[in-house]
């Protein structure tokens, strides 16, 4: 398997390109701010054929690149419909007045397909399986997207900003709920073997285990559980 990351932009938002092997068919995971030319550079040094874009959630920092990067290769995007408001409005989703300077000339708006995602779906794309799990708290619409173990590949998470290495996302914004994003936590993650690389939207690669072992906000997510 290939994955390609990159921090991108201003917010230095992970943006991940993932294939089965350099020269095949891939899929685009969450290309935010200035992210464009860095996808562009993924694709062309591994030779890959994007079919499909799929966003953790709908902040301008994850979806900025959405639509010149869905145009300029005429792929489908999708999202959570609980947070498809934000393609086209992503002031309302910073609790910003329309209007406000964000961040310079942003191309906002959805491309030209977008579809929705559903809590247990899965995704076949690219020859890979992508299984789809809502996990509300950083946002109503945030998912995570988890690959199965295959071969010498471990299992992996991609976790959106519902978990960082040592931290989480913030539940502050307009639609936030810190009580939410700890239960996503202990029905998401917690339930996943410790091996499981986690690939999340800001900051370094992790693993369940170490998180489990040191993360205090998914020792405190685990703390209803054990006293159940």
């Amino acid at each position: 398997m290939l994955i390609a990351g990159f921090p991108a932009g201003a917010w230095g938002t992970n943006c991940y390109v993932v294939a089965p092997a350099a020269g095949e068919e891939c899929v685009i995971i969450d290309p935010g701010h200035q992210a464009t030319q860095g996808v562009e550079d993924v694709l062309k040094k591994h030779r890959l054929k994007p079919v499909a874009v799929v966003l953790t959630h709908g902040h301008i920092d994850h979806v900025a690149s959405v639509v010149p990067v869905c145009g300029a290769h005429d792929v489908p995007a999708w999202i959570h419909p609980e947070d498809r408001y934000m393609m086209s409005d992503p002031e309302k989703a910073l609790g910003r007045s329309i209007g406000m300077p964000l961040m310079g000339e942003l191309t906002v708006g959805e491309p030209d397909d977008l579809k929705e995602l559903s809590d247990g779906a899965q995704l076949s794309l690219a020859g890979l399986e992508f299984r789809v799990a809502h996990a509300p708290g950083h946002t109503k619409g945030s998912v995570t997207f988890r690959m199965p173990e295959a071969a010498d590949v471990p299992q992996i998470l991609f976790s959106g900003d519902l978990l960082f290495a040592g931290s989480v996302g913030r539940t502050d914004l307009p639609g936030g709920d810190h009580a939410e994003l700890l239960e996503s936590l202990a029905r998401v993650c917690l339930p996943l073997d410790d091996s499981t690389v986690v690939l999340s939207g800001h900051g370094p690669q992790t693993t369940i285990g170490r998180e489990r072992a040191s993360n205090p906000y998914l020792q405190g997510a685990d703390a209803p559980r054990r006293g159940m």
